[in-house]
């Protein structure tokens, strides 16, 4: 009995439509990444407490493993750190490198303006 329950409750989650984030950051890093680690010390602890950090949570990918499936139709990078812009699983704008903390803001800006009103 257990186990034909077991069987139900895993056949509605697969049958479940995938849910994705309206709005996310996806930060591309490999290890020995020097400006990762830049933005690491600069920007990462402040992002999630942003409007920024609100509206696109911060993801990472290590470019080295496996591309994320939900991410498959997004062109994979080899330079790092590469900020892409999701919205609603699909690439809204993209940021090769880090600018330092100064311009990072206000390009970031214009990357979260390209987002539909009320998204995030």
């Amino acid at each position: 009995m257990h186990a034909l329950k077991l069987l139900l409750c895993l056949a509605a989650l697969l049958a479940a439509p995938v849910v994705t984030l309206p709005a996310e950051m996806v930060m591309l890093v490999q290890p020995g990444c020097p400006w990762c680690a830049k933005f690491d010390a600069e920007i990462a602890p402040a992002w999630p407490n942003t409007p920024e950090g609100r509206r696109a949570p911060l993801r990472r990918v290590d470019i080295t493993g496996s591309w994320p499936g939900d991410l498959a139709g997004v062109p994979a990078e080899r330079f790092t750190p590469t900020f892409i812009l999701m919205d609603r699983g699909k690439e809204v704008a993209r940021l090769r490198g880090y600018p330092g903390d100064e311009f990072f803001w206000y390009l970031v800006d214009d990357m979260l303006a390209k987002l539909p009103p009320g998204d995030g």
